[in-house]
């Protein structure tokens, strides 16, 4: 069941306001994301009870956390918050099992949740070692476990992968993916990078300036192309979902349904048939036609009809919304293009798919079909 998250703030920094009048239904990841800037980590703060000159009221689950006018504030520690910040921030003078022993004691926290977090975020190997010794995926593993050793109703994540490189990242990403479900928490992650939104999150309110401009599933918000300017040209796309039909052992394909049409990609055997699958198509991957090609080395080729198309002011591109039977892909072409080829609202087309990445929820990792028009 979704808890609500009233929101009523302003907070005021230099030049800077925050001022966020929301409601958000919180079940499973919801993304607060945006720019640099835009005030999302401010927010989060001022939910977890850290931002004194916050004004306003927050509310969650029915439990008032904040209301100013009636002089209401309660502390960070009573608001059954877990809160992982940035920089990890564990006790450098204690080992990765005193820092979760501190959560533990302070939350009395059962042996048998102790026993499940480690092995949620397999800490086992870790525990002996002081945080200076771990890399920085195993330092942010470890302050998961320990917000998650505080018992709490709500986990907010303030941008835990933005001081990791792409290897450090991939080593976490796998628990992000699954620690909310698997302890029934909602979570609240922090992020500017949508590559990241696009695998973690179901929901996604976007960020400028201060306030919440866009609220939504996920894959509605990737699908808006008036938010481009914020979502960004070079990883923007659209997120599906898609169903494995076949495994193809003479040439290691994976062939899935996508609303009638077929997508295929190399070989996942080790999804079974019928599994649901979460699709990202990116827009810079997609072409389009007015024919069926033919002579092609590109294996994904879908059949739709233009349903928007957004002019980028000042430059060579637009960005196209195809509909394919339901499914809707996103294409960044030249603007040339869309006037040679006669492009308007309810044209048809063909979607010419170079390469597709799946995001499977609830299994270990993350595979990139990259390549898969081969």
């Amino acid at each position: 069941m979704p808890v609500e998250l009233s929101l009523n703030v302003r907070l005021s920094v230099d030049d800077f306001m925050l001022d966020v009048d929301q409601d958000l239904k919180l079940s499973g990841v919801t993304a607060l994301f945006g720019p640099s800037g835009s005030g999302k980590t401010s927010l989060l703060r001022t939910i977890a009870g850290l931002e004194p000159r916050a004004h306003g009221t927050v509310r969650f689950d029915g439990q008032t956390w904040l209301d100013t006018d009636r002089g209401i504030s309660t502390q960070p520690h009573r608001r059954a918050v877990g809160y992982v910040f940035q920089d990890a921030r564990l006790f450098p003078h204690l080992s990765v099992a005193g820092n979760l022993e501190f959560a533990a004691k302070r939350s009395r926290a059962s042996a048998e949740l102790n026993a499940e977090v480690a092995l949620a975020l397999d800490l086992a190997p870790l525990l002996a070692r002081r945080p200076a010794g771990l890399s920085g995926g195993e330092r942010q593993r470890v302050a998961l476990g320990r917000a998650l050793l505080t018992q709490p109703k709500l986990l907010l994540l303030d941008e835990p992968l933005a001081a990791l490189d792409q290897r450090r990242k991939a080593d976490i990403l796998p628990y992000l993916q699954t620690i909310g479900r698997r302890f029934g928490l909602p979570t609240i992650y922090v992020s500017h990078a949508i590559d990241e939104v696009a695998l973690l999150a179901d929901q996604m309110a976007v960020m400028d300036e201060g306030r919440i401009i866009a609220q939504g599933p996920t894959a509605q918000m990737m699908e808006r192309l008036d938010l481009q300017p914020l979502t960004g040209k070079f990883e923007a796309g659209v997120l599906l979902e898609a169903r494995i039909v076949a495994h193809d052992h003479d040439f290691f394909l994976t062939r899935m349904d996508l609303n009638g049409q077929t997508l295929t990609m190399p070989m996942l055997d080790h999804l079974a048939i019928g599994d649901l699958v979460r699709v990202r198509i990116r827009a810079r991957d997609v072409a389009l036609a007015t024919q069926r090609p033919e002579g092609l080395s590109i294996r994904n080729v879908l059949s739709g009809r233009i349903a928007e198309i957004s002019d980028e002011a000042g430059t060579a591109f637009s960005e196209v919304l195809v509909d394919a039977e339901g499914a809707r892909l996103r294409a960044r072409i030249t603007r040339q293009a869309a006037v040679e080829l006669g492009l308007v609202p309810g044209s048809n087309v063909f979607a010419l798919v170079k390469s597709v990445s799946f995001d499977y929820r609830g299994l270990p990792a993350l595979a990139d079909g990259a390549g898969s028009d081969r």
